[in-house]
């Protein structure tokens, strides 16, 4: 029986149709029944697909100031010399890594020629005005209004600098006058402290404190000049004398 097609033809095309139907039938069926509309494979492929969204949340949480600009937030509301030590517990970094920090922002700061510069003042790092730009600091803070220290105030503290530490009695036998009165003086300015006691007359001692070498200017007190040109000849004998007094 002649189909008036050519061999295989009537076959492919009614298959080819009935697959084709039955396909989208089905697909039809199924969108319909959950309500969404079919999705071809074009579609599928034109779907962006982010991978480095993963990481670039990663990296959001990992973000933050440098070690340097963490060091300049610390120091600024620093009211004392903040050690290296502290500075790296803080911000849980190496000791070597924050004092090659700092030391570079000391060296930028006054390359820049900063109206202020990072120093290394006993035993820790502080910002402090520039020594050019003294003069107009003076200014701004009403020069002459603040309490300086009298002329017994400041012999009585380079003896107890140079002597530490060392008791009342023995501070005055040095200048010659009881010296009680101003070692409280300076207690209370924060230059001097206690010491603990002598062990042979029970005496409290003084030395000076973090703040006295900050407000000189200075690391330790080796840097003290030396006094020995200044001092009374018969300074053990005063001191033996009072010694035996007490």
């Amino acid at each position: 029986m002649t189909s008036g097609f050519p061999d295989g033809a009537d076959d492919g095309t009614v298959h080819a149709d009935v697959a084709g139907d039955s396909g989208a039938g089905d697909a039809t069926v199924e969108d319909e029944a959950i309500g969404r509309a079919p999705v071809s494979d074009e579609a599928i492929e034109d779907v962006p697909v982010d991978d480095e969204a993963e990481p670039e949340a990663d990296t959001e949480e990992l973000a933050g100031p440098g070690v340097r600009a963490c060091l300049e937030a610390i120091l600024l509301v620093a009211d004392e010399p903040v050690p290296e030590v502290l500075l790296a517990q803080v911000l849980e970094r190496p000791r070597g890594e924050i004092d090659a920090a700092l030391r570079a922002l000391a060296a930028e700061y006054t390359a820049d020629g900063r109206g202020f510069d990072l120093r290394e003042i006993a035993g820790g790092w502080r910002f402090y005005t520039r020594e050019d730009c003294a003069p107009l600091v003076e200014r701004f803070v009403r020069d002459g209004q603040e309490v300086r220290l009298t002329q017994a105030a400041l012999e009585t503290l380079a003896v107890i600098a140079y002597r530490q530490p060392v008791s009342r009695a023995r501070v005055s036998a040095v200048r010659g006058v009881n010296c009680d009165g101003v070692i409280r003086t300076l207690v209370l300015r924060g230059l001097v402290e206690d010491s603990g006691t002598d062990q042979e007359t029970g005496a409290i001692l003084y030395r000076t404190t973090g703040y006295f070498l900050e407000r000189l200017g200075m690391a330790s007190l080796d840097e003290l000049p030396d006094l020995a040109p200044f001092l009374p000849e018969n300074i053990e004998d005063i001191e033996d004398n009072e010694r035996t007094r007490a």
